[in-house]
């Protein structure tokens, strides 16, 4: 069992657009703090999404994956018996 990339990445997303969110939040009804932007609030915008992001890419590094187990195998692998 080797280490899923998706997992620190998803974690890394996480905590970045939490930050930026939660900061986009706060300055939210600063008007001059958005003014290069055309008044959109960026932080909250690009925060929201790679929090998003990186909750799927840790989820889904986290997903139970499938083993090569002879005594288990994956279900479109295990043998059907024949009818008569």
């Amino acid at each position: 069992m080797g280490l899923d990339i998706r997992i620190p990445l998803g974690l890394i997303f996480l905590l970045i657009g939490g930050l930026m969110s939660v900061y986009g939040l706060i300055t939210r009804h600063s008007p001059d703090i958005y003014e290069k932007s055309m008044g959109i609030n960026l932080n909250l915008t690009w925060g929201l999404l790679m929090f998003v992001f990186g909750a799927v890419m840790y989820f889904v590094g986290r997903r139970q994956k499938w083993q090569d187990d002879p005594v288990d195998p994956r279900p479109w692998e295990k043998p059907t018996a024949p009818r008569h």
